[in-house]
């Protein structure tokens, strides 16, 4: 039989054109959801506004596309990452299931990505394949990310440093769609030939502002969840620090997965060492190239100490003040903390941290931003524009 149809809310931008190949299989033919208007009202008529933002929108894309008539509800299913923590990352599954149940869709399959074993019966297979893939895909993204951001705000023929993203994103797409260049070792051949790619794009001497953005993982790295922020600041000459996902997706391993079985712990601690060993290597790559990136997880980890409450693993816990405290020391005196309106652990673990952190960083500016479906696009722009117009002594 053709595979099914496996729709992928948005959430990563920056990654999920690469990181979908890590999904296809026999059984399962990946397609991004692209769907962006009207997400919200859909999502609330199913849900109370009590419940945080992003779980309106996922809602709400994942009812328009199986709405449009371009798939078959009976053969697709539905892939939502779980990390089995507090709020969605336990529930949303749960939540959703009832939703598309109620609108009709009983038929279509609701996956389940975790490492935590929950929602055993839902879950997407995770194979050594889809690993290796999935592992290439970040670190690529990561790299993909870094240097167009660092590299728009001065380019001399506006759209260039877009345009290079596209073409790396359709070459390395083939290549994980093949299974090739996986090894660790091609996959730091390749960051050094993107690197060198984007070093050659003409630039201009400009003053820009550096503006890094931190926050929980929908807002921050989702169009949808805040409001085309990227494509804001890029539009204002900001260059935009964002930490990449291997930045997350290890410090999940540290703080989350770590809590499993011996050998669950000992597969993540080698994983863990493995990746940390590449963020390195990208991190002399890029420097080399005249670029700069976050420390590695641990170096990281280290630095933050002072900054962030580091037993506070809940959401985004320690990772939203790691993060700001090093964009600061890499010239990001700017930052942006983004956050869903209604995310209870996002307020109380990721807010919380903020006045802290604002007395122990002189000379930093940090703004909070709440997106929510009963927000003004003015009352967000305000707050950021308050950011952008400031001079900082």
């Amino acid at each position: 039989m053709a595979p099914r149809t496996l729709l992928i809310p948005a959430l990563l931008d920056d990654w999920f054109p690469l990181l979908q190949h890590a999904f296809a299989s026999k059984d399962w033919e990946p397609v991004l959801l692209d769907e962006d208007q009207g997400l919200a009202d859909l999502g609330l008529r199913h849900f109370h506004n009590e419940l945080c933002y992003p779980v309106f929108l996922v809602a709400g894309q994942v009812l328009k596309a199986l709405g449009s008539g371009r798939y078959d509800p009976a053969r697709c299913g539905v892939l939502m990452g779980q990390a089995g923590d507090g709020c969605r990352g336990s529930c949303g599954i749960r939540l959703t299931r009832k939703v598309l149940d109620r609108a009709g869709y009983p038929e279509t399959a609701l996956l389940s990505l975790n490492v935590r074993g929950i929602d055993r019966n839902a879950g997407l297979p995770i194979t050594l394949p889809m690993v290796r893939r999935a592992l290439a895909a970040a670190v690529w993204g990561d790299a993909l990310a870094l240097l167009r951001n660092q590299t728009r705000p001065r380019e001399a023929v506006p759209g260039a440093a877009e345009a290079l993203w596209r073409q790396w994103v359709e070459t390395l797409g083939g290549s994980l769609r093949r299974g090739d260049g996986l090894t660790r070792r091609r996959i730091l051949e390749r960051c050094r030939e993107i690197a060198d790619s984007f070093r050659a794009v003409p630039t201009i001497p400009r003053q820009v502002q550096r503006v890094a953005i931190v926050g929980e993982i929908y807002t921050k790295y989702c169009r949808l969840g805040n409001w085309n922020l990227e494509r804001y600041l890029a539009a204002e000459h900001c260059e935009i620090g964002t930490g990449g996902i291997t930045w997350y997706a290890l410090y999940y391993m540290d703080s989350h997965s770590l809590k499993g079985s011996s050998v669950q712990r000992r597969i993540y601690r080698l994983l863990a060492r493995y990746l940390t060993g590449i963020q390195r290597d990208l991190r002399d790559i890029l420097a080399e190239a005249g670029y700069h990136a976050l420390p590695p997880l641990p170096e990281l980890k280290r630095q933050a100490e002072g900054f962030a409450p580091l037993r506070c693993t809940v959401a985004d816990g320690w990772l939203i003040t790691a993060e700001a405290a090093a964009w600061a020391r890499l010239g990001y005196r700017k930052i942006l903390c983004v956050q869903p309106f209604a995310c209870l652990p996002g307020h109380v673990f990721g807010k919380g941290q903020y006045a802290a952190l604002q007395r122990k960083l002189p000379g930093v500016r940090l703004v909070s931003v709440d997106y929510d479906a009963s927000t003004g696009e003015g009352t967000v722009q305000s707050r950021i524009r308050m950011l952008l117009d400031e001079v900082l002594p």
